[in-house]
């Protein structure tokens, strides 16, 4: 393994590094495209993991005691699945919608030092709860980053991402614990209803309708709670799980 520092690297030995991880690409890609409709190219996914995988080698530092083929990994894998997010079609402002709301929970909460109300959310927002509720309904359609993969209506559990489910090295395996665990610590902070909509939508894999007759809620509240819950666990991500930059 090479232990360069980035300022002391020459032209041939990034290309030597570039080469030498190729493979890794491939093999990355081919793992995630395996869980992909047909209709995307796995040509497509090797791609943008190559342009991961250039920005891992300019980037990357030895100092910091890290592999460079675990920090690849990471920016490969994160490349790849933010070209799968673009495939589907969500419109710029959702996205902006989804990203505002998600930094409204993170701020109201920093400041609260508690986990805020959504009317305290949508105060952090400078919008009403009227508007507030109107927010959720719309991104009711978008499939949240850190959680989930959409395409063409299947939806792929992020713990998939983290590693072939044959790999028994104890480094994946801790790796998957730990985020099996930022995720369940995540969830048990969320107000009581949006905990029970998540359960039972992710875990008993009951529909949006059985879960409103379930809970006694009009359907439409149930569609706000559960993108509301996934919008509260994807802010706890990001700060207690740094890798979630990538996936969508």
């Amino acid at each position: 393994m090479y232990a360069y520092a980035l300022a002391d690297r020459s032209t041939e030995e990034r290309e030597e590094l570039i080469l030498e991880h190729l493979p890794q690409v491939t093999w990355i890609a081919s793992r995630i495209h395996e869980k992909l409709p047909p209709s995307v190219e796995l040509d497509d996914l090797i791609s943008a993991g190559i342009v991961g995988l250039l920005a891992a080698v300019d980037k990357f530092d030895s100092n910091r005691n890290a592999s460079l083929r675990t920090y690849a990994e990471y920016k490969i894998r994160g490349a790849i699945l933010d070209s799968i997010r673009g495939l589907d079609g969500i419109p710029t402002h959702k996205r902006k919608h989804l990203k505002q709301v998600q930094e409204a929970i993170a701020n109201a909460e920093q400041r609260l030092q508690r986990t805020p109300t959504q009317d305290e959310i949508a105060a952090e927002l400078g919008i009403t709860p009227e508007e507030y509720d109107e927010w959720m309904i719309h991104l009711q359609g978008v499939i949240l980053a850190g959680l989930r993969v959409s395409e063409d209506a299947q939806e792929l559990n992020v713990l998939d991402f983290l590693g072939d489910q044959s790999d028994e090295g104890p480094a994946r395996k801790l790796e998957r614990a730990e985020l099996e665990r930022v995720i369940a610590e995540g969830i048990k902070k969320m107000p009581e209803n949006e905990r029970t909509v998540l359960s039972l939508y992710y875990k008993e894999e009951l529909n949006l309708r059985e879960i409103a007759s379930i809970m006694d809620l009009h359907i439409t509240r149930i569609s706000q709670l559960r993108v509301q819950g996934v919008l509260r666990l994807r802010a706890y991500m990001q700060r207690k799980w740094p890798s979630t930059r990538g996936i969508y």
